[in-house]
Formats: C-alpha cells, sequence, structure tokens
C-alpha cells in the first residue's frame, strides 16, 4: 500500500543467528533464501533495539547473566573471539512509494559496525556506538511486496580481556574504541560478556517527498525578566530530487489546554526555492512569546511543554517531511559560586540547588523501552530529585530517555565517553590519550549533540568522568560548544544583549560545556581525586563540617541492599546466606558475604576501623529477611541524612550533590534506590523525604532542628511541632515551636532538640517533626526519625517487635483497563489522640504554596510534589480519567475496610506495602510481586492516634488479580490490604 510522509519503527518481528552458523551471504539471505525459525534452523526471534546477549537470553541460549553465578556460564568475546558475536539481524517490511517519495532506512544506534543488506543490495554502516545512520534506500525498495532486510552486526573492535583482578574497565581496551566502557566490568557491575554487541537503538524507516527536514535547533531567547521571549528556530533542508523544489517550509507552535484541545500559539510561513541536489540552511524569523509557560526542574514549578512543528510542503507534490517536539521554554546558566567554590545553576534566573544521582543505563543488555524509562524517571521525580548524571562510562543516553525528563522535571548532565579509569588510571595503567580515531569521536559526539540539544532537560555536557578528554578532542568540543552571547552571562531584568540570529554557526549554545567531572567548580575543581566517599557512614558524619570540603559532590556513595524477595528472585538459595559478622580489631566487625553477594558486588555497612556496623545496632540477623528488613532500616537512615547533611549547608558550603548511584544495570547490591526489577530500597523513601523542596529535619551532629527551603518566597504564620515517643507508648517530650518566619532559598536553624539532654532519656526513640500551616493545621513537611543516645544502639526495638500496634485501613480502589490505582488510609488506633495535640494528626497535606510577591515570574503554581492532598484534590491526574470504581464484594461499596487486631500501644513502626498476583498455586520461593509500583510514601510509621493517606499505582498483566499486602516491624507476617 502507498505510505504516507512519516516514520515507521521496525520494533518487531526480527530474528538472529550467529553468523558462523550462517552458510549463506547477505545477497542471499535478503534475494532467494530469506531465513526463519525452525526445529534445525540458527535463526532465533530477536531482541531490537536491544543487544546480542539479550537475545541469547531470551531464547534461553544462555542463562540469566544477572541471576546468580550464571554469567560465570557464558563464554567471554576475550575467549570466544570476536566472530562468536558477531550476529545476523533479519527483518522485512512493506513500503510502496508514489511518485516522487524517497525512503530512508535510518539507524539511530547500532555497536559497533555493521553491514546492511536490502533486497540484495549491499550498504555499509562505519564504526561508531554513539551515531545515527541514515540509508537512503528509495532505488532499492521493493514497492510491490516484502522488503527482505539483514544487518550483520560486528562487536567492538577492542573488546578486551578481563584481568583476574577484574578492575575498573578491565584491561582498558575497549577505551580505544567509541563505545561504552563499564562492559568489561567495574567495581559495581560484572562484564558484558557481548561487550553489548548488536542493534542497541531504533531502527526505522522514513517516507518523505522530495524535500527532508534535517536537524532542526530551537532556541529561546529571554528578555524583561522573562516575561518576552523570542523562539528562533533553524533547519536543514535537503532537495532530493533532481528538479529545482518550491518548498512551502512551515512553523507551528501549540500549546494543550485540556485533553487533546490544543490552542495553536504561532503559525509561520516561508517560501524557498531550493535546487536540485542541494542541502541549504534556513533560519525562520524569531517568534515572540509574551509571558509564555516556562518549564521548570521538578520542585520549583511546573514542566511546561510547548508542540514544535516544521512541515516542508512541495508545489505540486503536498506536504514532502514533517518534524516534530515538545519544548519547553527554559534558560539554564551556569557558573562557579564565590562563597562555595561549587558550581551553581540557575533556571530562569532562580538558583537551584541540585540533588541527584549518577546513572549508567536503563539496561545492561540493553533492552531499552519506553515504558522502562519512564518508570525510571518517575522514580527519580518520586524521589524529589532534580538532576540526573549519565555518567561517562555508560552511553549517551537516548531520546526517549530525555523525553521523561522532559516531562517530569529532571535536569540531566550529559557526558561523553571518557573515564579516568580506562582512559589515563587505573591498573594497568590506561592510555590517557582517548580512542584510537579521535575524528570518530568527535563525528560521534557532534552527532549526539544534534540528536539531543532541543530538550528542556538537558542541562550541561561533559567532557568525561573523573578525566578529561585527549587535548584536541578536548580543545574541539570546548570550540563545537561554545555559548551563544545571549547564554554567556546573567541578564538582569531590563538589560538586553543582541539575540544571535546565526544558529547555525553553533551547534548547541545554550548550554555550558565543562571538561571534566572533577574540573571547574565540581569536586575540587582542579580535577584531583576529590569526589567520594562511597561506603557506609555514621549518619550524623554527613552534617559535619569536615565532611566533604569542596561546593559540589558529583559523586558521594553508601549501601544498596534491596529487599529479600529481590534475593530470592535473583540468586538460588545458596545466595540467600546473610553475610558472617566477624570481629577485628578495636571492636569494629568485618562483613563475609556469600560469594554469590561478592560477585554481585555487595558494598558491607560496616567500614572496620572507620564506621561501626550499622545492621548490628539492631541486633544480629537472624535469616535472609530479618537481615534485608534492617539492611531497609539503615538504607534509609543513611541516605536521608546525606541528602539533609548537604542540604543543612545549602549555599553556605554546597552547591549541590550527586549520589553514586541510583539504580543498577544489572541485579547488583550496591548504591542503588531501586533495583533492577523495579522495587524500591527504603532508601528511595529517605531521598524522597530528605529533598522535598520544604523541609524540616534534625541536624544529627549538632541537633537543631532546622528548615530546608528551596522555594522562592518567605514562609510566614506557620510552625513546628516536635514530639518525642517512646516504646511504649508514651511522650515525654513534645513542644510547639510557634510564629516562624521560614525565609525562602536558605536553610533556617530553628532550635535545640532539649530531649536527649534531659532526666532518665530511653536508650532508643521516636521523634515525630511536622512543619504545619497554623492557620489551618496542614502540613507543610513531616519527618519522622528513630533515634538512640550517644554511643548507643536500637537493639531494645526487638522486643518492639511482637507488640500489636492495632491499624485500621480504609482502601478506595479504582481501575482504568489494566491500571489500579489505590488510596489507603492507614490509621495508628493504638490510643485516641490527645485533645490538645491532635489538630494534625490527621496529616492533611498540602501541595501547593501561594507565591505571594505580586507579579513574581515564578511559577505561582509550584507544587510541592512529594507530599499528599487531601482525598478530594486532584494530584498529577491521580483520580482522573478512571473508567470505573472497584467496588468490594464484601460491602458493595467503593470503600473497603481493613482491621489489623492488637493490644498495645505505640507506634507503628516502619510501614511498607507491597502488590502481589493473587495465587493459590503460590510455591516456595516463586516471586509474586507485581512491579513496578508508585508509592505516594512507604517504609512510614505512625505515633499512636495519626492516621496518613498512601496511593499506589500500578499495572497488572491481563487476568491477574492484585493482593495488597501491609508489612512493618510490628507486622512481620505481613497483612493483606486489599485483594
Amino acid at each position: 500500500m502507498v505510505v504516507a510522509v512519516g516514520k515507521r519503527v521496525l520494533d518487531s518481528g526480527w530474528i538472529a543467528a550467529r553468523s558462523t552458523e550462517v552458510k549463506l551471504t547477505g545477497i542471499q539471505l535478503t534475494t532467494t533464501n530469506p531465513p526463519s525459525v525452525g526445529p534445525k534452523s540458527p535463526w532465533m526471534e530477536a531482541v531490537v533495539p536491544g543487544s546480542v546477549l539479550a537475545t541469547l537470553v531470551k531464547n534461553k541460549v544462555v542463562p540469566d547473566p544477572f541471576y546468580g553465578l550464571e554469567n560465570e556460564a557464558i563464554l567471554d568475546i576475550a575467549d570466544s573471539g570476536r566472530d562468536y558475536y558477531t550476529y545476523w539481524f533479519f527483518t522485512t517490511f512493506d513500503c510502496k512509494l508514489s511518485a516522487n517519495q524517497f525512503l530512508d532506512l535510518n539507524f539511530r544506534g547500532v555497536n559497533y559496525s555493521a553491514e546492511v543488506y536490502l533486497n540484495g543490495h549491499q550498504k555499509l554502516l562505519p564504526k561508531g556506538m554513539f551515531r545515527r545512520h541514515s540509508l537512503d534506500v528509495t532505488s532499492i525498495l521493493n514497492s510491490e511486496g516484502s522488503n527482505l532486510l539483514a544487518v550483520l552486526v560486528h562487536p567492538p573492535d577492542h573488546p578486551g580481556k578481563i584481568p583476574p583482578e577484574g578492575g575498573q574497565g578491565g584491561d582498558h581496551e575497549i577505551g580505544k574504541d567509541v563505545t561504552t566502557q563499564y562492559v568489561e566490568g567495574w567495581d559495581w557491575i560484572c562484564p558484558i560478556r557481548d561487550r553489548n554487541t548488536g542493534i542497541w537503538d531504533e531502527v526505522s524507516i522514513l517516507v518523505t517527498g522530495p524535500v527532508k527536514i534535517i536537524d532542526p535547533h530551537l532556541v529561546s531567547t529571554f528578555y524583561d525578566n522573562y516575561t518576552r521571549v523570542y523562539l528562533e528556530a533553524a533547519v536543514e533542508l535537503e532537495n532530493r530530487s533532481s528538479t529545482v523544489a518550491g518548498c512551502t517550509v512551515n512553523i507551528q507552535v501549540t500549546t494543550e489546554l485540556e485533553g487533546d484541545v490544543c490552542l495553536v500559539e504561532h503559525l509561520q510561513t516561508q517560501y524557498l526555492a531550493i535546487a536540485a541536489g542541494k542541502c541549504v540552511k534556513y533560519t525562520f524569523p524569531q517568534l515572540f512569546f509574551y509571558k509564555p509557560n516556562l518549564w521548570w526542574p521538578n520542585g520549583m514549578g511546573k514542566q511546561a511543554l510547548y508542540n514544535v512543528t516544521i512541515t516542508a510542503n512541495i508545489e505540486g507534490h503536498g506536504e514532502s517531511d514533517t518534524w516534530n517536539q515538545l519544548f519547553g521554554f527554559r534558560k539554564i546558566e551556569s557558573s562557579i559560586d564565590k562563597n562555595t567554590g561549587g558550581r551553581l545553576f540557575r533556571v530562569n534566573g532562580k538558583p537551584i540547588f541540585i540533588r541527584g544521582g549518577n546513572w549508567i543505563v536503563s539496561d545492561g543488555l540493553l533492552r531499552l523501552s519506553r515504558k522502562r524509562y519512564e518508570t525510571d524517571i518517575k522514580f527519580h521525580a518520586d524521589m524529589n530529585f532534580n538532576m540526573i548524571r549519565c555518567w561517562g562510562g555508560g552511553v549517551a543516553e537516548r531520546p526517549d530517555f530525555y523525553h521523561y525528563c522532559d516531562i517530569y522535571g529532571i535536569l540531566v548532565w550529559q557526558e561523553f565517553w571518557i573515564t579516568g579509569d580506562v582512559d589515563g588510571r587505573g591498573v594497568p595503567v590506561s592510555n590517557p590519550n582517548g580512542p584510537l580515531d579521535h575524528d570518530l569521536f568527535l563525528f560521534c559526539a557532534r552527532d549526539t549533540v544534534k540528536l539531543l540539544r532541543n530538550h528542556p532537560s538537558l542541562a550541561l555536557w561533559v567532557g568525561g568522568n573523573e578525566q578529561v578528554p585527549p587535548p584536541d578532542i578536548n580543545n574541539a568540543l570546548k570550540k563545537d560548544l561554545q555559548l551563544m552571547p545571549h547564554f554567556q552571562t546573567v541578564i538582569e531584568g531590563g538589560k538586553k544583549l543582541p539575540v544571535s540570529t546565526a544558529l547555525c554557526d553553533y551547534l548547541d549554545g545554550t548550554r555550558i560545556y565543562i571538561q571534566g567531572s572533577m574540573w571547574d567548580g565540581f569536586a575540587d575543581g582542579q580535577g584531583n581525586f576529590t569526589d567520594g566517599p562511597y561506603e557506609i557512614q555514621y549518619p550524623e558524619s554527613f552534617f559535619k563540617d569536615d565532611f566533604y570540603k569542596y561546593g559540589f559532590n558529583p559523586e558521594v556513595g553508601s549501601v544498596g541492599m534491596p529487599v529479600a524477595a529481590t534475593i530470592r528472585a535473583t540468586m538460588p538459595i545458596e545466595g540467600w546466606q546473610i553475610p558472617l559478622f566477624n570481629k577485628v580489631a578495636d571492636g569494629y566487625v568485618e562483613e563475609v558475604p556469600n560469594p554469590i553477594w561478592t560477585y554481585h558486588k555487595y558494598i558491607p555497612y560496616s567500614k572496620p576501623g572507620k564506621v561501626h556496623d550499622q545492621i548490628l545496632l539492631y541486633g544480629l540477623p537472624t535469616d535472609l529477611d530479618d537481615f534485608c528488613l534492617k539492611a531497609q532500616l539503615v538504607n534509609y537512615i543513611q541516605y536521608r541524612a546525606l541528602l539533609e547533611g548537604y542540604s543543612s549547608h545549602m549555599w553556605s558550603k554546597y552547591t549541590g550533590v550527586l549520589i553514586w548511584k541510583n539504580q543498577n544495570p544489572w541485579t547488583g547490591l550496591r548504591g542503588q534506590f531501586y533495583d533492577h526489577l523495579l522495587d524500591q530500597t527504603a532508601g528511595f523513601y529517605g531521598c524522597r523525604s530528605a529533598a522535598e523542596p520544604l523541609h524540616v529535619q534534625l541536624n544529627l551532629a549538632t541537633y537543631f532542628i532546622e528548615v530546608v527551603n528551596t522555594l522562592p518566597n518567605d514562609l510566614s504564620d506557620v510552625a513546628i511541632e516536635a514530639s518525642v515517643w517512646d516504646l511504649e507508648g508514651t511522650s515525654p517530650y513534645y513542644k510547639v515551636y510557634e510564629d516562624l518566619s521560614i525565609p525562602s532559598k536558605k536553610t533556617t536553624r530553628i532550635a535545640e532538640m532539649k530531649y536527649p539532654k534531659c532526666k532518665n532519656p530511653k536508650p532508643a526513640y521516636f521523634l515525630l517533626l511536622k512543619l504545619y500551616n497554623k492557620s489551618d493545621y496542614s502540613i507543610l513537611s513531616r519527618n519522622f526519625y528513630w533515634l538512640h543516645l550517644p554511643g548507643g544502639d536500637y537493639k531494645s526495638l526487638e522486643p518492639f517487635r511482637k507488640k500489636k500496634i492495632p491499624l485500621k485501613l480504609t482502601t478506595q480502589t479504582f481501575i482504568s483497563g489494566t491500571t489500579y490505582e489505590m488510596e489507603v488510609l492507614v490509621q495508628n488506633r493504638s490510643k485516641k489522640p490527645d485533645p490538645s495535640r491532635h489538630l494534625t494528626d490527621q496529616n492533611n497535606f498540602i501541595t501547593k504554596i501561594q507565591h505571594k510577591a505580586a507579579g513574581d515570574d515564578y511559577d505561582a503554581n509550584s507544587e510541592l510534589q512529594p507530599v499528599l492532598t487531601n482525598p478530594q484534590e486532584n494530584d498529577r491526574g491521580f483520580f482522573r480519567s478512571l473508567s470505573r470504581i472497584f467496588f468490594s464484594e464484601t460491602d458493595g461499596n467503593s470503600t473497603r475496610v481493613c482491621e489489623v487486631n492488637g493490644s498495645d500501644i505505640g507506634v507503628a513502626f516502619f510501614i511498607h506495602f507491597s502488590v502481589h498476583a493473587a495465587n493459590a498455586k503460590y510455591q516456595e520461593g516463586e516471586d509474586t510481586r507485581i512491579l513496578p509500583v508508585h508509592y505516594s510514601d512507604n517504609y512510614f510509621s505512625l505515633v499512636p492516634g495519626e492516621q496518613m493517606r498512601i496511593k499506589l499505582s500500578f499495572e497488572v498483566p491481563p487476568g491477574v488479580t492484585p493482593r495488597v499486602t501491609l508489612h512493618g516491624w510490628n507486622y512481620p507476617g505481613g497483612h493483606a490490604v486489599h485483594h
């Protein structure tokens, strides 16, 4: 059939086979002998996009390399040779062109080179993992039937070997190629046996008319305190026909109002005559916007996005090509802060305190998908992070990744493919001169810039991780990525600078380039090895002035043990053994993990000589469930303290911090807030609490209560309630700090917590802090701590587990197709609220702060994302577009009530939900979890009389009934909340 102008993604129907097992040529495969899957055939269903190893795992040709020690059973490319992982990929497609139509076959990413055969014709894809390939296949298209496409993919030229001691990046040979470097193994991942060989990103066909649109470039410039904005758009137009093309090129800017209703903000048309076979660059006249909706990072405001469409129409032909991009009006500026020496970022003129983390790649087998990307990025927004650093040993992230960063407001630090370990340091000492082919590196870098530069979330380019690119590459990148005049300095209100009209002279021009991750305002700024540390810390250490000397820490890391269900799902029974705790000198304990944990890069919860074991503070673990639960307690404390410690010094000492690292591209056991199966650790919710835009906290070094206000306005008429609770359910300390004024963009010290210094303090106790509006007792921030006396421990919490604290859970469930959205009201019914102190017990959180400054150009509807709304309010569409209400079979209405019985009084401690597939035929060790689940909060605690609304959102496979279960310190067996 004749196809319309546009792109079609070829993401299904692929098969693959090892090249040495295919005796036919590419010409034969795409003419007389097309392959098929069969009993004696070497061909199998392929994963595209993905790696060769992803295809082999899917077909169970090799075991899952992320399970147990199975990776050791897979042949490494260093031992097999490159031919072993050289693979054919084959598919077919139909496409019938009309007169004057052209067809491009596009590969957005191949590792590392490939031979392409289409209908018996050969074309070559040159080397380089991070470059796009566009092949004009118009003349070899079969318009009357199927087109046969075969792609022979070759691995990197220098896959390297893995030394016996492992190491950072193996033997570093991989650094000779322009490819991802982590694949030889690191201290957080095992080697990837095929070195990520494969068609790892989108394959598509693109139908156009005579004129093709190439790499448009969008730039917004601001004046008059962001009330006047100009949008400039430059585009390349290629006439592929043999005659002059009379081309009408249009640009349209629309914004979505409600649902599918859009408002056309601008429509501009220009006529061009493009000579045959020529490519011209055209810059549209500036489009003017008055008071546009601005794009803000997460926690600063809304992520307003406009839809920009550029269309080329040809006389006598009609539409020739079209291009579409969501675009956000925002300006990111960056400079070295004089007070701290750290790099300071401003967005739309407002300073932003950076709290985020490091990112490798979504999946180590490159099974990348929009669905997983959305989960990944939403998780980061849920943690209240505002930046992700794409580490230089990983990948240049894909447009789908950036799309969701645009949607959820996550700034991105994108590095190029240089690391200190592979490009200058390490054992053996690696080559400091980078890849062998510098021109190829620069080609890939420039192509990556063109691919990503229109995304508002992209904040800066960085030359490499803990290393600077070789001088010629670094100087070229500095020149290519120089800023336009408008972006070089902060522009104050009323001051005008000339707007550059030569967009085509700039590769980007709108965001800075920093030569390396420890230079120019990061770490010590001089490139010395001054990021880290990377192990367990005492929680109070993060608050101390001597913890980290420099203004912006690009990497600080710690533990990351997942929940027990993940260990059981990713390891055989031998991997369920918990570490041995061996006493060493000076009373310290060394953890000795089992070999499978060691292989999965487990990082211990002790640092002999520096930090006593933090799990043993709760007593000696008895089994895997006990160990993992206590690890979650430590995870929560560790990461909340890390972020609170940095926030405590906001602007006075620090401008930002990035945690090493947010996630693992495999089933690793360190440095993560959610595991590879997409279940969150408690550290996720420790970060979520600590990084909320407005936050009340306890400085664990000074025991002063502090309020961190990253919002643009001062707060007044607010109060803080501080209550201490003991294990008997009584409250020996209660204090309200009233009539507070909280200045904007500052951390304010309120008062010292006196409880630990009073008579007869309990060895372990709970502290609940609430910041609230005095006018209506609405909660602005809530923070719950469990604490012990100096030099003490939490061992008294162990007998507390046997207390049965009664709960009442009221559940509403909404279903739309396979999507479930639930709200659970959890009430601690162990004691009636004290009438003099109950006004905040309902925890009615607010989501919006009304900014009082008239004419404030900041988003007046800035949302506090971490906290919950009242049930009747909308929360990011939580109750919108739902097709029906689930009615309980038991009570016949939309509400289900569940009672957890108990007669004891006290704190319902460390409550957490999980969602499972209800399965009557459950077998021991079976993982019944439904993942991922988005929770408004988890791993939370309720004092007597207190209640909390928790929201859950998840999708279930067809035909599966979900069962929501509650667990907690006092609820070890779990209780069914809904099924």
